[in-house]
């Protein structure tokens, strides 16, 4: 306040301001959501307490005693003990293991202690712990020989001992590691906290770290320490970094009761915590987890709701892949116009998910009846459901896990089990992959939404098919272009009753196999490889031993040519390309394109 008077009186008016709400508006920070966790203290025995203190006090006069009293026993001294740190620990450790981003491994958290010796508790409780090797205390303590001398209050030695365990393990050398490693240890677990969240989850810091441009974002923020004003404001400001779809808020954990006022009606956030600054300076930058939590569930529910309102009833697994994929099995036109619909199921699904996960635990306290927080999560299970049936039933399941990151530890924690194991046979494997590996069998694989519904399941394999086809014919059109006509032919066939159902499943499983993997044996002994397989095929119509010597010439030509990063080479491309030409005009009489054939060749990973 005294800083905005003075500059206005100096310079005159604001010219412009941007707040942090309008920021967050404009989706350059995150939103912050808070909470406060209070961890109660309560004294066993105070008279045990005072015959402690009186047993070891024995030998001091009356004002020696009455100086000490106030010192350990202050309420700073009380809320510093094991106890209390230990229960901070185990929140925090519960927390990795249920949050969002903290379970996935993409997010991570620091701890603000309020002094350098409090840190190396912490560390050392945290030893016990999963995140034994997953943290690190970053301080400005620098330890030397002198810090093994016994002081005033037995800290230097603690903290010493602390650092000299924490590098020696993070360096796997042995315990004599010269201490003057403390600049390069920060330097590497900084760097693992930025880059590999999931190794590094969790910072301890006092002070260092929490402000300025190169200080790292974090997803959570624990506070163990008395802040206020501009310290605090950049503090919290550690985790609103924009940080992936996964991402949509920072979340501030305040064990210290920073923020009194905001559990009140008037949610004034200025109290103690910014009392040197104006209220309208710093309004939106804090919102209650809870209240806020609410809100987003109950916006995510809706979007996704209203996303899938046109989708015909009874809204069975069909009426969804109709929606969702295509009407017509197989048609790659219509698969590709609904592209975008599938994308925004996925995403408003994971961003529903997530919305739930936030609050699965406190649904009573976020204002839920126990029948609307049950019904709410039988519909976080239907969606996500049905969300890895249309995944599947498009073949979208490689293509677009980009929209869905780190969604399965949410599954396991908070929906029922039965779900994911259905599903969880194709989070690598490529459906058709599984025909061609099970036959029949593999319809029994399939969600039981697809499995149990004859249309379902046609529309899921055929549109699986279809998408390998395109997806390869780049490679070698000729061939893909026969595969096509083939599935063309069966569904024809399906849909006009031509054959029984278990006739169409071992033609499909055929044309499944030979999509996956070509039949050599109907190639000459020399033409062995991909490469040479496409360059045959794609030569024209001449005679097969002709194709066979021509193909033979590009191959040897291309091998002996090409270089290191062709293609990324205009230079070095340009030589393949003549090489490519100079075999082609031996041919002339074939009336072969050199634009096609180099076009080919550039899809061979062989080459």
């Amino acid at each position: 306040k005294s800083d905005k008077l003075r500059s206005i009186e100096t310079f005159g008016p604001y010219i412009h301001t941007y707040k942090y709400d309008e920021a967050v508006q404009d989706e350059v920070v995150l939103d912050l959501r808070y909470e406060v966790r209070d961890i109660d203290q309560n004294i066993t025995s105070q008279e045990k307490i005072d015959q402690w203190f009186d047993s070891k006090t024995g030998g001091l006069t009356e004002s020696a005693k009455a100086q000490l009293k106030q010192r350990w026993g202050t309420m700073q001294s009380l809320l510093s003990s094991r106890d209390r740190l230990e229960k901070i620990v185990a929140d925090i450790v519960f927390d990795m293991e249920t949050r969002d981003r903290l379970k996935s491994g993409r997010g991570n958290a620091m701890l603000v202690a309020d002094s350098i010796y409090s840190a190396c508790q912490f560390y050392a409780l945290f030893q016990n712990t999963e995140l034994e090797g997953k943290c690190a205390i970053v301080t400005s303590y620098e330890p030397s020989a002198d810090n093994t001398t016994s002081t005033e209050d037995n800290e230097n030695p603690i903290k010493y001992e602390s650092y000299r365990k924490m590098l020696t393990t993070y360096f796997n050398e042995p315990e004599h590691t010269p201490m003057r490693k403390v600049k390069l240890f920060e330097q590497a677990v900084k760097k693992d906290f930025v880059e590999k969240p999931a190794k590094m989850k969790l910072l301890i810091v006092v002070d260092k770290l929490l402000t300025g441009f190169d200080a790292p974002p974090a997803t959570y923020l624990y506070i163990d320490k008395k802040m206020q004003d501009h310290g605090l404001f950049q503090a919290i400001c550690r985790v609103n970094r924009l940080d992936g779809d996964d991402k949509e808020f920072g979340y501030i954990v305040d064990y210290k009761d920073l923020f009194r006022s905001l559990s009140d009606a008037i949610k004034d956030y200025t109290g103690e915590a910014f009392e040197n600054y104006d209220t309208e300076d710093v309004e939106g930058l804090l919102k209650d987890r809870l209240d806020k939590g609410k809100e987003r569930l109950e916006e995510t529910r809706e979007a996704i709701k209203a996303l899938c309102e046109p989708v015909d009833p009874p809204k069975n697994t069909n009426d969804y892949i109709r929606y969702f994929c295509c009407k017509e099995s197989g048609n790659v036109d219509q698969l590709k116009a609904n592209e975008q619909k599938r994308v925004n199921l996925y995403k408003l699904t994971a961003a529903f998910v997530r919305a739930y996960a936030n609050l699965a635990n406190e649904m009573q306290k976020a204002g839920y009846t126990d029948t609307e927080a049950q019904e709410i999560k039988k519909e976080v299970t239907d969606y996500e459901y049905i969300r890895q049936e249309i995944k599947l039933a498009s073949g979208d399941y490689v293509d677009l896990k980009v929209y869905e990151p780190d969604m399965r530890h949410l599954l396991d924690t908070y929906i029922r089990a039965e779900e994911s194991e259905t599903l969880s046979t194709f989070d690598d494997i490529p459906l058709v992959q599984l025909i061609v590996e099970n036959g029949a069998a593999a319809i029994g694989m399939l969600p039981e939404g697809i499995r149990d519904n004859e249309d379902a399941r046609a529309a899921t394999i055929e549109n699986n098919i279809r998408r390998l086809i395109v997806d390869r014919s780049e490679i070698n059109p000729r061939y893909y272009e026969d595969m096509s006509r083939l599935l063309e032919d069966l569904i024809r066939q399906r849909k006009q009753g031509a054959m029984d159902y278990r006739e169409y499943l071992s033609k499909i499983a055929d044309v499944s196999e030979k999509i996956s993997a070509p039949n050599t044996h109907t190639y000459a002994a020399r033409i062995n490889t991909g490469a040479l397989r496409a360059l045959f095929d794609n030569l024209g119509d001449a005679p097969a031993d002709r194709r066979e010597v021509i193909a033979l010439a590009i191959d040897a030509a291309i091998r002996s040519t090409k270089k290191h990063d062709w293609r990324g080479t205009y230079a070095k491309r340009m030589e393949v390309r003549y090489a490519i030409a100079k075999v082609i005009d031996q041919f002339s009489d074939d009336n072969l394109d050199l634009d096609t054939i180099f076009e080919l060749v550039m899809n061979q990973n062989e080459y």
